[in-house]
């Protein structure tokens, strides 16, 4: 076994692989950015080594920066985690080229299954079953096109070097096939640095159903069973579990020996999933799951396998890599209970919007009765150019029943603040009827999301503990800034007599809280800055004490386009003397690996665009004016 190893990678990713390393006796070692200077992965590692700037593309993907920064802290192994490098055959053969264990699969396997077009080509020769679609080599958009009308609309364009959901979308009709394919070449050009783009036959009912596989250089190849990860937005995995609900032995035992089969056809080293895409219309039927794609490194959802199976992954990555023979056989591999896991984003989910949120968590507790792999502490900054997960909840209990109602009660009981989460809309996905049947589809969360993002409004007994926060406030003389309306309102003493009722503002509107309202407690902060802030239900509202300032004008009525998020522009379709209409598109931001496009809120002319293609821009500021038209 190595003595030494260096995770090329940061965050929960990072932090994760410590842990196991350190139970094992390993020395680790941390790279980090500039931005990540003060990060929790740093501080746990025993060594850290800075290898650039803020921007992934010139820190934690320069695969130069990290084998120098292993040869220069004696490290003798690379993690790479999953995300960043993780999937890049060339920095798999670097490392090994240096004289270090590489801990993941050949580089032979990577590229193999690193094109989904080759590796769909790859399966079908290995008797694995896949997805009916395009998998050509003419990419001209007229031979695209008529192979989508081919296939039959709905179609799926898929980046053959993709993954994560990027550069991927659905096209409904022949009408929108050309904007999707430019816009899915667009995205994979900048993630992927490959345009180059497949098509699949769009399932209409869709199960995102994956195997868990291990491989060893002995030629051992083992499944560990099946997760579910139906649960997405924008193809991005929100909710996990396994295993699959509604998943009978006959059809567990059909996917998992295809995934087998699918990891030994590329000699497969190390730990793999499988994914397979299931038309969950009829249930979950052995002849109508078929391969997707295969992700050559450890998952984000790894937890909820070691959960039920009570195995270490990262260990088994270790001990594989290592030249070891894997740990168990299949027989001795055993699948108890059922886990869930819960990905919490820093991320305003308020109508839908799921815009990025940054800054420093000043408060951040999450529930300690279960399993918690996070990237940040308390204090610790989110910031704009890295992935919005900042934490991943998982449960393991006897029933799925259970591990859902214990989960749904922990993603109620996180407190984030200032820093917006996904909290809420987690609970109310948990809590969902549907979803709590079994009776889900990767577009669930799309058909529900009014439901499940419709902003909360605070219980009878968040009012009252805010009210009863003020009151002890007042009354303690925790708040001394002058002049101040606490003083000002009848009833605020606790032993005043005779009105409990307290004016306090929500979201720059009066509203009256009841202190004697409270009922079940409430945890509740105060700010610096004299907010009352009462967790509920994953939420955070906040209450101030004083009147709003006069409101700014918005968009509706000065023309302005505001910046809704801290990102960069990556697109700028508008010019100043431009004629635009309503809902036509202005300009791209990216910020958190997400694209969000900002539109024009009437008909009317482009007055001035006050940035540039390429710049880094803050919330809140003005990005494009508009005159409105004289109809208008």
């Amino acid at each position: 076994m190595f003595r030494s190893v260096l995770v090329a990678n940061r965050g929960e990713i990072a932090r994760r692989v410590f842990a196991t390393a350190r139970r094992m006796g390993i020395e680790t070692v941390a790279v980090y950015s500039q931005a990540d200077a003060a990060a929790a992965h740093v501080a746990d590692a025993d060594r850290a080594v800075l290898i650039g700037p803020a921007a992934a593309r010139e820190s934690y993907l320069v695969l130069e920066k990290i084998i120098a920064a292993a040869r220069e802290t004696g490290a003798e192994a690379i993690h790479p985690g999953y995300g960043f490098l993780s999937e890049n055959a060339d920095f798999a053969q670097a490392v090994m080229d240096a004289g270090l264990v590489w801990i993941g699969p050949p580089p032979s396997a990577i590229r193999a299954m690193g094109l989904k077009d080759a590796a769909k080509s790859l399966m079908q020769k290995a008797g694995v079953p896949v997805t009916p679609g395009y998998l050509g080599e003419d990419q001209s958009p007229q031979t695209l096109a008529k192979e989508a009308a081919r296939i039959g609309y709905p179609v799926l364009i898929k980046a053959v070097a993709g993954g994560g959901g990027k550069g991927m979308r659905k096209v409904d009709g022949a009408a929108d096939f050309e904007a999707a394919l430019a816009s899915c070449q667009r995205e994979a050009r900048a993630s992927f640095g490959d345009d180059r783009v497949l098509l699949e036959t769009y399932v209409t009912r869709p199960r995102h159903i994956e195997v868990q596989v291990f491989g060893d250089s002995q030629g051992n190849v083992v499944h560990l069973f099946e997760r579910d990860c139906s649960l997405q937005r924008r193809h991005q995995k929100v909710i996990e579990e396994a295993p699959a609900p509604g998943m009978d032995e006959a059809t567990r035992a059909a996917v998992t020996s295809a995934a087998v089969k699918a990891a030994q056809a590329v000699g497969y080293r190390g730990a793999g999933t499988i994914e397979f895409i299931a038309d969950a219309s009829a249930g979950l039927k052995a002849d109508r799951i078929w391969f997707m794609e295969m992700n050559t490194r450890l998952q984000v959802e790894h937890p909820v396998t070691e959960m039920v199976t009570g195995l270490d992954l990262v260990e088994w990555q270790f001990r594989v890599a290592a030249g070891e023979p894997l740990p168990l056989t299949q027989d001795q591999i055993a699948l108890t209970g059922h886990a869930v896991e819960a990905r919490l984003y820093a991320e305003n989910t308020a109508g839908g919007a799921f815009l990025p949120s940054t800054g420093v968590l000043e408060h951040f507790q999450l529930p300690p009765t279960l399993r918690v792999d996070a990237g940040v502490e308390e204090g610790g900054e989110v910031t704009p150019f890295y992935d919005p997960m900042i934490a991943k909840l998982i449960v393991h209990a006897p029933s799925r029943e259970a591990a859902l109602a214990e989960l749904a009660q922990a993603c109620g009981s996180v407190e984030v603040w200032p820093v917006k989460t996904n909290a809420d809309f987690l609970t109310r996905l948990l809590e969902a009827p549907d979803f709590i049947a079994g009776d889900v589809d990767t577009g669930f969360i799309e058909r529900n999301l009014a439901d499940l993002t419709d902003p909360a409004e605070p219980s009878a007994a968040a009012l009252g503990a805010a009210a009863q926060a003020a009151l002890i406030a007042d009354d303690s003389g925790l708040s001394e800034a002058a002049p101040s309306p606490w003083r000002a309102l009848a009833g605020f003493r606790i032993n005043a007599a005779p009105s409990t009722e307290v004016r306090l503002f929500r979201a720059g509107k009066p509203v009256l809280a009841d202190a004697a309202g409270g009922g079940a407690p409430r945890s509740v902060l105060l700010t610096d800055e004299d907010e009352i802030v009462v967790f509920e239900a994953g939420g955070a509202f906040a209450f101030s004490l004083h009147p709003p300032a006069a409101d700014g004008p918005d968009a509706a009525s000065d023309g302005g386009v505001r910046s809704p998020m801290p990102g960069k522009v990556t697109q700028l379709s508008a010019k100043a003397g431009d004629s635009v209409t309503k809902g036509q598109p202005l300009l791209v931001l990216e910020a958190m690996k997400m694209e969000h496009a900002l539109t024009a809120p009437f008909d009317g002319t482009v007055e001035t665009v006050s940035v540039a293609l390429g710049a880094q821009v803050s919330e809140g500021a003005v990005l494009v004016k508009l005159k409105a038209s004289e109809a208008a």
